[in-house]
This record gives structure tokens, sequence and C-alpha cells, in this order.
């Protein structure tokens, strides 16, 4: 099959399909020009999973789509083909100045997607040597983290936010657990807890939305994150930004703020997504309940399911065909964009012909897309979803959900499929003391036990080498909340045997 894609300028910046006041856009129909389907309106909103049966169906597993304003695309929705497209940067590569459209000017920055697919200098866009210079720092600084020893950290973040609202017996599990969560915790790693607040919570979810607030709220961010990386570069610490400023890779301000940006926004979305989809599938789903009750399925395991079942990004903008090539028996021309589907390769009849099927112990799901830019942060995020999942509901052992499972709402964006809210009611109980210290102290204080506890880096130049994290500092013994175990486990598995298992996955 040929290439449907001919691009024709889009329209002028005060054509109609640009309006963004006075009176109503006209509906978006599923069916655009040269009957193609569209990523974007209603059909997309109410049901991304069953426009992508539909593309499946009609076109194999490539099929040609249209963006917001109508921008053809390849959604790639094959797991094998996803697989090839990732792991081949040499012919799908990630920098978005080869898009086609943008270099004979048929497509500019007015487009809502602009965001997304904006050249930065950072790695997400970039390849080869680029790519490795800029990922080599991200990854090496990652590695440095403490990954048993954040566990401890995030749990204590959870019953704080678990005491905000504890006593009235009724929270919105998305807008005061799920949206915090990742921010408080990223924001002590990268070494930025004092600008940790709503208005920074809010300020990221601008960001992701495109709203007509996203620049300000970019600005806001940045703003934190060059006066992070102009303190790292004063007052070394040990934490995230100071581990990637001393970098070999030898990042200038530029290059830190806004790799640091990145690895804060992707964490954040991802993983907020996350969190709610594993609550909404443990409060919803009888078979998550089973398993659990019957100590079938850990914590850890009920997260994998969910990377399976809702993938915290439905699919991502994108990959651009350096030269002409063939995928899923779809021709693809130079400049071409293709997308990740990831959640449509997770359910590939090929790799799961039963899409209700339990995929229990299996990762080869596509949640944090594959090949050299695969998600380096996969495992903070999964710990930051199981351990604060496993906080509240050891402290709200009751929990339900307080409207039926139909009500929820959703709102679905090119990339993400994002719940709004998650209402739920329990037994009023009074807060929890909270030990440890929430907060780090600042400059000069003994590194925090969710730190890596290693001497100070030596020269890079000098030794030519990264050394190694040191020993973790034993944490303080403190026997955990006396807790029932919650409804939906009860059954087969005796407390004593839960609390042990949750004692050795804590690891104190």
């Amino acid at each position: 099959m040929t290439s449907p894609f001919d691009p024709t300028p889009l329209p002028p910046p005060e054509c109609p399909a640009h309006a963004s006041g006075g009176a109503p856009e006209p509906e978006v129909s599923e069916i655009g020009p040269g009957g193609l389907r569209r990523l974007y309106g209603p059909a997309h909103e109410k049901d991304p999973m069953g426009l992508y049966e539909k593309l499946r169906a009609e076109h194999g597993p490539v099929a040609p789509v249209l963006l917001n304003g109508d921008v053809p695309a390849w959604l790639v929705l094959g797991h094998s083909e996803n697989l090839h497209m990732t792991r081949t940067p040499s012919l799908y590569s990630r920098d978005s100045r080869r898009w086609r459209m943008l270099q004979d000017g048929s497509l500019d920055m007015t487009n809502p997607l602009a965001p997304i697919f904006a050249y930065q200098p950072v790695c997400v866009f970039a390849d080869g040597a680029e790519h490795e210079r800029q990922r080599g720092a991200v990854t090496d600084s990652i590695a440095r983290i403490d990954h048993r020893g954040v566990r401890r950290f995030i749990n204590r973040f959870s019953n704080r936010l678990v005491n905000d609202f504890c006593e009235s017996g009724q929270a919105d599990l998305v807008s005061q657990f799920a949206e915090h969560l990742p921010m408080m915790v990223m924001c002590q790693i990268i070494g930025m807890p004092e600008e940790y607040d709503e208005e920074l919570v809010q300020a990221a979810r601008e960001m992701l939305k495109g709203s007509e607030k996203a620049i300000a709220a970019n600005e806001h961010v940045m703003g934190a994150l060059y006066r992070l990386v102009a303190r790292r570069r004063a007052e070394p610490e040990e934490d995230f930004a100071t581990w990637l400023v001393e970098h070999p890779a030898q990042f200038t301000d530029d290059e830190a703020a806004h790799h640091l940006r990145l690895v804060l926004i992707a964490a954040y979305e991802t993983t907020a997504n996350l969190i709610a989809n594993v609550l909404r599938m443990v409060l919803t789903d009888p078979r998550f309940r089973a398993q659990l009750s019957g100590g079938h399925m850990t914590l850890p395991e009920a997260v994998e399911q969910t990377l399976w079942d809702e993938p915290p990004f439905t699919t991502i903008l994108g990959r651009w065909a350096a030269g002409d090539s063939e995928l899923g028996g779809q021709k693809i021309k130079a400049g071409d964009a293709l997308i990740v589907g990831i959640a449509p390769a997770n359910v590939d009849p090929v790799v799961r012909p039963e899409p209700s099927a339990s995929m229990q112990g299996n990762r080869a799901h596509l949640a944090f897309s594959g090949g050299p830019h695969e998600c380096p942060g996969q495992d903070i995020g999964r710990a930051i979803a199981d351990t604060g999942v496993d906080a509240l509901l050891m402290r709200l052992p009751d929990i339900q959900l307080s409207v039926e499972e139909d009500e929820l709402r959703w709102r679905s964006t090119l990339m993400s499929r994002h719940l709004i809210e998650l209402p739920v009611s329990f037994a009023p109980r009074p807060p929890q003391e909270i030990t440890g210290p929430v907060i780090p102290e600042r400059a000069g204080a003994a590194a925090r036990d969710w730190q890596i506890s290693s001497p100070r880096r030596p020269d890079p130049a000098a030794s030519g080498t990264v050394p190694q994290p040191g020993p973790v500092p034993a944490a303080p013994r403190t026997a955990p909340p006396a807790a029932t175990v919650p409804a939906q486990r009860r059954g087969s598995a005796p407390v004593r045997a839960w609390r042990t298992l949750v004692t050795w996955w804590r690891g104190y």
C-alpha cells in the first residue's frame, strides 16, 4: 500500500479550525479528509481502545490516521512492529526536525500538539552519539538512587497524604493522592523539596493538558529548576540534580534544567496515571480482589497487570522516518510521522489473543516504550505506585468506591487516558503519627535514609569513571503500624501472612 499522505497546508490561524474563543467549535466527526480516522474528537475521547481496534481491522498493524488539525501520521498498532520501530533509530528517528510537514512549512507551531513535537535539545529528541551523551547522564544519575531506601520514603509521604483526609471518611483518590504523591517523591529525589506545593502540581497538570495556562505553567516549573541547578553548582548535595550537573557529560545549565524538567514531568504524569489506574482496578475488578485476597497476586504484580491493561501513556508521538521503508505492510515515506501505539500493542492479538487474560509475571508490555528511548526511570515509577497503594490500603482497609463504576469519567488526549476522579468512602479514623523526618534538613545535614550514602564524587577527569554508590546506612527499625487486612483481601490469606509479606517487601 502506498502512502496516503499528501500534506496540504493547514488552515490559517484565523480559520475556524483554530478557533479558541467566541462561538463553540463544531463537533469533530470520527472520519476526516481522505476517509482517515481522527485520533482526536468525541470518538477518540469516548473510546480510544475501540477506535484502535477499528483501525486494526481496517488496516492491520500500521494504520494511517489524522492528528489534531487533521495532520496525517501513522499509528503503529502491532506489538512486533512497535518493537521494530523503537529499536531501529536509524530508520525511525526521534528528531522531530525530520518531519516533512515542518520542513515544507505546511505545519507550524500553532498546532495544539506543538508542545509535544517541538524540538528541544534533550535526549528524547536526539539520536546517535548526542543521545548517548545526554541519556548516559540521566541513566547514570538514576542508577545512584537507592531503590530500597526510597520505598521507606514513599511510605512516609503516602501516610502524610492519607492523614490529610482520613478523618473525613471520604476522598477523591485522584486529586488528593495520585496526583500529589509522585510530585512529592520526585521533588525530594531531584533535590528541591521546598518547591513542592499545590501550585507546582497544578503547573504540571496545565503543561500536560496543553491549556491556555501551559506557557505560564512551564515558566513556573523551569524557574524552580533553574534555581535548583544554580544551587547545585554552588552547593552540591547527594541528590539527582547534583549527580546530573556533575556528570562527565558536562551539561550546560540549560541542558541540566531541561533534563530535570523531562524527568520531573514524565515521572509525574506516568506515575499519577498508574496509581489512579491501579487503585481503580483494585476497587472495581473482581479478578484483582480475588487474587489479592487469595495471596495469588502481590501489589507489584497488580501494578504490572495494570501496565498491560491501562498503561499510563496510550501512545507516544513520535518517530519520524529517516528514509523510505516498509512497516506492517505499509510503505512509509521519508519524513512521515509515526506514533508508538502502546495501548493497542498491549492487546495485539498476536501476543495476547484474549484481551482479558492475566499477564501475571510477563513484562513484555510496551508501557515504558522500548529500544534506546525506553523510560529509564520505570522502576522508580513502579516503586511509587505499589508502595503508595500498599500504604493507602493498609491505612484504609474498608475503602470502597462511592459511585458506580460506569459513572467514572475520563479525559483522553493523544498520549494518555486520564481518570478525572476516583471518589471513595471509608470509616473515618484519626491521623497516624509519621515516624522519621518528612522533609530532609537543608545543606550540611546527614543524608536521609532514602538517599545514597557515598563519598563526594571525585574529579571525573582524574579517574575517567563514575564512582558506584556506597553502602546504604541502616535505617532505624520501626514496627509497622497495626492494621487489619483490607476487606477485599480477606479469605484464605491470614492477617499474619499478609503482614509478613508486607514487612518483607518494604524491607523494614
